[in-house]
């Protein structure tokens, strides 16, 4: 089944309805050079250990080809749309500015908020893989300067910028705040527990430590896991979780939803719960504040970076009451740390 240009979300959402399994081909937001499979087997995405077979296999060319087959062209566009218009509902007309970077996500994004009920201003619709305006993504502050311009020069009242492939959410509110992903979780974390109470939310290690706290006081359950979507996705259908977050901008909604991370659609839950407020900046402006540096890369030679983590955990010995987490690399948190 080829189902043509499309966003991540809109492959797993073929996967999910039409056949458990799917291949994108995206790069994301990486240089026009660089490109990649996401791949889903049966539900369940590779990573890790079934990738390392795979690549064997493909080395070795120790397959089966078997005869006949065919391929058939679908449009997932309408019944994805249908179906997040369907679940999810605003409680007031809304104005936002949608920024998709020239990546996929503009293929589609825009009409579907317009079909939830929005008015939509649009920056950088036109898929072009040369990103001749900034890269699709909203993790770099750098990549939201236009839409904060758009912001402060128009009536819209939010902004949502997409990453490339359009599984990941960026969201600056009509001051030119940007709500940083593990603010979103706290938002998204109360709704989701006000229907599941007692749900165990899963964050990766890069969030803030506001964001357990927050979860508790709302009556769920947190817990810290490693980096990575599929990772992610992984502890969530362990341990049934209705709702995870990345800090990198992968919000995935199994509450209401299959599970995967999509931009587009955690953009249509934060306009639902915003929208019950006349100031949707304010209700954003309200959560709850931390101070983090950006993600720093240090460049490591091929092959090192394991050693280098090995060896910060090896000598971290920090006092109480520090806490150190080693459940991806190593995290320590101080009581009054500011981040």
């Amino acid at each position: 089944i080829d189902v043509g240009m499309v966003t991540t979300p809109m492959l797993y959402f073929a996967a999910s309805t039409l056949c458990a399994s799917g291949i994108q081909v995206t790069g994301s937001h990486n240089p026009k050079d660089d490109n990649g499979f996401k791949m889903v087997l049966c539900g369940r995405a590779i990573y890790g250990d079934d990738i390392q077979a795979l690549r064997r296999m493909m080395e070795q060319e120790s397959w089966v080809l078997q005869p006949g087959g065919n391929v058939r062209n679908i449009n997932v566009m309408a019944p994805y749309q249908a179906r997040i218009v369907l679940d999810a509902k605003l409680a007031r007309p809304m104005h936002i500015v949608v920024d998709c970077g020239n990546g996929v996500a503009g293929a589609s994004a825009p009409a579907i908020f317009r079909a939830l009920g929005c008015r939509v201003t649009e920056l950088f619709s036109e898929v072009d893989g040369n990103f001749p305006n900034h890269h699709p993504d909203p993790s770099k502050p750098g990549n939201l300067r236009d839409l904060i311009d758009a912001l402060k020069n128009s009536d819209a009242e939010l902004g949502l910028a997409f990453d490339g492939d359009g599984d990941r959410l960026g969201i600056v509110t009509k001051r030119g705040n940007t709500i940083y992903p593990d603010r979103q979780m706290i938002l998204f974390a109360r709704d989701v527990l006000s229907r599941v109470p007692g749900g165990e939310i899963v964050f990766d290690v890069k969030c803030s430590q506001r964001l357990a706290p927050a979860i508790e006081g709302a009556g769920g359950k947190a817990l810290m896991y490693k980096t990575g979507h599929s990772l992610i996705k992984a502890k969530m259908r362990e341990i049934g979780s209705p709702l995870g977050g990345e800090m990198s901008g992968h919000i995935f909604f199994k509450e209401r939803w299959f599970g995967f991370d999509d931009g587009t659609y955690a953009g249509c839950r934060l306009l639902e719960i915003v929208s019950r407020s006349p100031d949707a900046s304010a209700v954003l402006d309200a959560l709850p504040t931390s101070f983090s540096t950006p993600e720093l890369n240090v460049g490591c030679a091929e092959g090192e970076p394991p050693g280098v983590v090995a060896r910060a955990v090896a000598l971290a010995g920090f006092a109480p009451p520090a806490r150190i987490s080693t459940v991806d690399g190593l995290r320590v948190d101080w009581p009054d740390g500011f981040g």
